[in-house]
């Protein structure tokens, strides 16, 4: 029994027959997106870069029978995207209900020690990712079997609006998705 008086989660709500799409699915708070994706019947594809980590997870889900297809990307690579983008298209037959843009980076740095890599790697990863996959999805979202289209959700940080010592360049990364976030409204901004 459930803590809401006697209902289970499937009895609740169900995202039986949706598919989605969560990137660093193999650790925190991607992992357990996933997991609760699958949990109310989603088939999930995730990614990661670790292949070692992801072949652990994937191990592990179809263990549980939760429906987990897995990928290793780079989302802070270009070429790595689009192909993932390829392999979601082919997983899911063209369409896709969710694109939860959830990977990123916090090194903890003072911001005067970064080189101009470090500050390219951490804001493609974190920030140019997003709106990327965003973009690459958007005609399998307008495919999608929600009712009204798909659904972009992108794990942002309290961060985003608070600086904190050593994570500036992660909290100007989280603010830009933040805004990502509140200017995108309906997908048709993309078209």
């Amino acid at each position: 029994m459930a803590a809401d008086g006697g209902t289970s989660r499937g009895e609740r709500w169900s995202l039986a027959g949706t598919a989605a799409l969560v990137t660093g699915g193999s650790k925190g708070i991607g992992h357990a997106i996933v997991e609760e994706l699958a949990g109310f019947g989603a088939t999930v594809h995730t990614c990661s870069r670790n292949a070692a980590e992801l072949e652990e997870c994937r191990r592990r889900w179809e263990e549980l029978k939760l429906p987990v297809t897995v990928s290793v990307c780079d989302v802070s690579v270009r070429a790595e995207r689009e192909k993932l983008m390829e392999t979601v298209n082919r997983t899911f037959d063209g369409k896709l209900d969710i694109l939860v843009n959830n990977a990123g980076q916090m090194p903890l740095k003072a911001a005067v020690e970064y080189t101009a890599d470090e500050y390219t790697q951490l804001m493609t990863t974190n920030l140019e990712s997003c709106f990327h996959l965003s973009q690459l999805v958007h005609p399998l979202l307008l495919r999608a079997s929600i009712a009204g289209g798909g659904s972009i959700v992108n794990i942002s940080s309290i961060s985003g609006s608070i600086a904190y010592p050593g994570v500036t360049l992660y909290a100007i990364s989280k603010g830009g998705m933040n805004q990502l976030t509140i200017q995108s409204g309906p997908l048709t901004t993309f078209a």
